[in-house]
C-alpha cells in the first residue's frame, strides 16, 4: 500500500503551517501538493468529497481532514519524537484544541482587521481581497465573529497567558515540545510573517518571540513538489486501506447516533465550512468517521474526519 504522505496546502495557510513544522519535527518526507485559497478546488473535492478546508493529508487513497485527525497520523507514521507524551497526553490535547479554536480565531480576527488584510493583499490583484473574504463569509455562515477590537483584547490576553508558560520552559509545557506547541504556534506565527504591520501586539511578551524562534528552527521536513493532478491520479491507481489499518489508533464501531455500519450518511463541521462530505460509513470509533465514496477521478477513496468538531447525519436526513 502506498505510504508517502501528500499534503495538500498552501504557503499563507496557518493550520497547514502547523502540520508542516510537525512534519518538520518528526523529520518526515512528504509531497508538497499546493491548492488554491478559496473555491473552486476541483483536485482537493474530487478527493473528500466536498470537504474543502486546509489542509488536507493523503495517503494513496485514504484521505485525512482536520489537522487535529493528521497529527495522530503523524504521530501513528512516527511515533518519536512524540506529540503526545504519556504525562501530557489529556492536557495537551485540551489545550490544542483550545488554541486551535478560541486562540485561532481571537488571533485571525486581529490580524484580518483592515491594516492586516491590506498587507496580506498588497501584491494581489484588485479584487483578490473581496473574492477571499467573499469565500471565507460562506464557510462561516454558521459562527458568530468576533469583531476587531474586541479580537485585539482577546489576543492580548491569550499571549499573556501563554507568556506565562514561555517564561518557565523552552515550551509549553515543558523542555520537549507537543501538539498544544503547535497548535499555539500556527496563529501567532501568521501574525509574526504574514502581517508584520500588526505584530507589535507580540513584542510585549518576549518569550513567545523566543519560544517562537525555537519552534520555527525545527524546519518543515523533506518535502518534494507534486502537482494536484498527479495526486488524483495517486488516488486513483490506490486502494484505501481496511477501516481496521487506517492509521488511526482505534477501530472498534461506537455508535451514538444508532446508523449502522454500510449506512449513506453525510459528515459536517460543526460551525467552519458547511460542505458535507457523503459516503458509506464504515468506520464510526471513539475517535474518528470513516466514509467510503467514488469519484470519476479518484476512484474510491475513504475519507476520514474527527470526531470532535463533526456531525454525522444520516444523508437523507440533510
Amino acid at each position: 500500500m502506498p505510504t508517502e504522505l501528500i499534503l495538500h496546502h498552501y504557503e499563507t495557510s496557518p493550520f497547514s503551517e502547523k502540520i508542516r513544522l510537525i512534519l518538520g519535527h518528526k523529520k518526515l518526507a512528504w509531497k508538497s501538493v499546493y491548492i488554491p485559497r478559496i473555491m473552486p478546488k476541483p483536485d482537493v473535492t474530487a478527493l473528500t468529497g466536498g470537504y474543502r478546508k486546509t489542509p488536507v493529508l493523503q495517503v494513496g487513497a485514504d484521505i485525512y481532514c482536520d489537522s487535529a485527525l493528521i497529527c495522530d497520523v503523524l504521530e501513528h507514521v512516527q511515533p518519536e519524537p512524540t506529540l503526545y507524551p504519556a504525562h501530557l497526553k489529556g492536557v495537551s490535547r485540551i489545550f490544542a484544541q483550545w488554541a486551535d479554536s478560541a486562540l485561532f480565531w481571537a488571533a485571525m480576527a486581529y490580524n484580518l482587521q483592515p491594516r492586516g488584510a491590506a498587507q496580506v493583499f498588497a501584491d494581489a490583484p484588485p479584487d483578490a481581497a473581496k473574492a477571499f473574504g467573499e469565500d471565507r463569509k460562506a464557510m462561516a455562515v454558521n459562527m458568530t465573529r468576533l469583531r476587531p477590537a474586541d479580537a485585539t483584547c482577546a489576543y492580548r490576553s491569550y499571549l499573556r497567558r501563554i507568556a506565562h508558560m514561555a517564561d518557565e520552559h523552552d515550551f509549553l509545557f515543558g523542555i520537549e515540545p507537543c501538539v498544544a506547541d503547535f497548535a499555539a504556534y500556527h496563529p501567532l506565527w501568521f501574525t509574526r510573517t504574514q502581517v508584520p504591520v500588526l505584530a507589535e501586539i507580540l513584542s510585549v511578551t518576549p518569550s513567545i518571540g523566543e519560544w517562537m524562534d525555537r519552534m520555527n528552527a525545527m524546519g518543515r521536513g523533506l518535502p518534494e513538489k507534486f502537482s494536484p493532478a498527479d495526486a488524483v491520479e495517486v488516488a486513483g491507481k490506490a486502494e484505501p486501506r481496511p477501516p481496521g489499518d487506517n492509521l488511526l489508533i482505534d477501530s472498534a464501531f461506537q455508535d451514538d447516533h444508532g446508523i449502522p455500519l454500510g449506512s449513506r450518511v453525510a459528515v459536517t463541521s460543526e460551525s467552519f465550512g458547511p460542505e458535507p462530505t457523503e459516503g458509506e460509513l464504515i468506520a464510526a470509533t471513539r475517535t474518528h468517521y470513516t466514509l467510503r465514496r467514488t469519484d470519476p477521478r479518484a476512484g474510491t477513496v475513504h475519507v476520514h474526519f474527527p470526531r470532535i468538531g463533526y456531525v454525522l447525519k444520516k444523508a437523507d436526513a440533510q
